[in-house]
């Protein structure tokens, strides 16, 4: 479930996909009609299997972006959802209608799980994911378990800060998605259009609009030898170098798996800048272990998380009853 599209299928064990169903998110009918489209998309696919397959489903994982209670199986507050998107139980609405347990997770932790079964991070324990598109979205699996924190919101590794300047999208300073991310990109280069820094861009703007310059069209200025959009991508990768490095003497992951759209075009310009400052300025001991890898799934890979989210939670209490508060250390 995401701002713009919902997306369902049936996952069987080897991560194959059956009978895809994409749909626009209604997001300004509100919280049923967009719950009335999940369960729209879910029947659709339910329909177009077999008897036997369909007879054989376990349950159902939800993706949708956070911040989310994985353990009560609640939407806490996501923005692109609409306003009134605020605290909606879609585990246990999608749950009833269909008479099937149902578990959630932010879309970036159900996505490390896809990676970790089918993807980039097989046989991997203790990893980073990290996606890189309109927004930089992470997750942190450690010894073969989503990391989430006592608010389940541990693994916004794209709010991680790399300067003390650069304005997020979420109003934070020097967060490395105010560099990398792909609104981040766009608002950049309409400054750029603005200050008449950037001759490609102007161009572009004049074809389609300041407003719909995108990631996208700085990418293809900086091939076409544009000086201005080779700095703002240059600054992204900078900015993802100088974080990938935090994230290794941090958390001493043994890969870090990177996909979404931007990272996907931009390919090793993206990953070898990190892997050379990590390999340069990193600690010794988790340098040597850690490697930066493409994620495998691409877009499909909330579908394909969706089958080891149900797996892992099947038969645990504690993801429909809420989480027991963890006693302090000082008890």
């Amino acid at each position: 479930m995401g701002g713009t599209h919902i997306r369902a299928a049936v996952v069987l064990d080897d991560g194959s996909r059956l009978a895809l169903a994409r749909g626009r998110t209604p997001v300004v009918e509100g919280p049923k009609a967009i719950l009335d489209a999940c369960e729209a998309a879910l029947r659709q696919v339910m329909g177009k299997v077999p008897a036997d397959v369909r007879s054989a489903i376990l349950g159902i994982g939800i993706s949708s972006p956070g911040p989310v209670d994985p353990w009560r199986g609640v939407v806490v507050e996501t923005p692109n959802m609409g306003p009134d998107f605020l605290d909606v139980p879609i585990a246990d609405e999608l749950g009833d209608r269909f008479h099937l347990p149902a578990f959630l997770d932010r879309d970036t932790n159900v996505a490390a799980l896809g990676e970790m079964a089918f993807g980039a991070a097989r046989d991997c324990a203790d990893f980073i994911y990290i996606t890189v598109s309109t927004g930089v979205g992470g997750a942190i699996v450690s010894e073969g378990r989503i990391f989430h924190g006592p608010d389940g919101t541990a693994g916004e590794l794209g709010h991680t800060p790399v300067s003390m300047e650069g304005v997020c999208g979420c109003g934070g300073v020097g967060h490395l998605e105010a560099f990398l991310g792909g609104l981040a990109m766009a608002r950049t280069a309409q400054v750029a259009v603005a200050d008449g820094a950037s001759l490609f861009l102007t161009a572009r703007a004049a074809q389609k609009g300041i407003a719909a310059i995108e990631a996208r069209d700085i990418a293809e200025g900086e091939d076409a030898g544009d000086e201005a959009c080779r700095a703002i991508m240059e600054r992204g990768r900078r900015a993802f170098a100088v974080a990938c490095v935090g994230f290794v003497d941090a958390l001493n992951p043994t890969r870090i798996v990177v996909g979404g759209a931007i990272s996907d075009a931009q390919g090793e310009r993206l990953l070898g800048p990190a892997r050379a400052e990590v390999a340069t300025t990193a600690f010794r001991t988790p340098r040597n272990r850690v490697k930066i890898v493409h994620a495998e799934l691409g877009a499909d890979v909330g579908l394909a998380g969706g089958y080891p989210l149900v797996i892992a939670r099947l038969g645990d209490p504690a993801w429909r009853g809420g989480r027991a508060i963890p006693l302090s250390a000082n008890g």
